[in-house]
């Protein structure tokens, strides 16, 4: 198994993690980087750069963060090169109707309301990265 060639069939797909909670993020981390190459950014606008860098094949991104927030984030995300069909995810505690319309505008494939179920977020996952 060679996971340092881009072109192996094995190399794990990048997900992107901005989440501003330590304990969430961490705990997302774990349970993704068992079949995943896993990235932490504690805000949006570290989440910009770190994905400039990575070029992540999935995206899962809090609403609320400190300056920039998730929506912007989703959107600025598609603007960077190579990202324009990023997959997004959304983890948030805002689950109003409104928020969700406002999530799936920004971008999002998906929008997941905090608490959120493992197996469930696991399943979204996959179907977003096509699996």
């Amino acid at each position: 198994m060679n996971a340092s060639s881009p072109e192996s069939p094995t190399q794990k797909k990048r997900i992107l993690v901005a989440e501003d909670d330590s304990a969430i993020a961490t705990m997302l981390v774990k349970i993704l980087e068992v079949r995943y190459e896993v990235h932490r950014a504690n805000s949006g606008t570290e989440a910009l750069a770190l994905a400039d860098r990575v070029k992540p094949h999935l995206a899962l991104l809090d609403v609320m963060m400190p300056g920039l927030d998730g929506y912007s984030t989703a959107q600025q995300l598609r603007l960077l090169p190579g990202l324009k069909s990023v997959a997004i995810i959304f983890l948030t505690a805002k689950s109003g109707p409104m928020d969700v319309v406002k999530g799936i505008q920004a971008g999002a494939r998906f929008y997941l309301a905090k608490p959120f179920k493992i197996d469930e977020l696991l399943a979204k996952v996959k179907k977003a990265l096509g699996e």
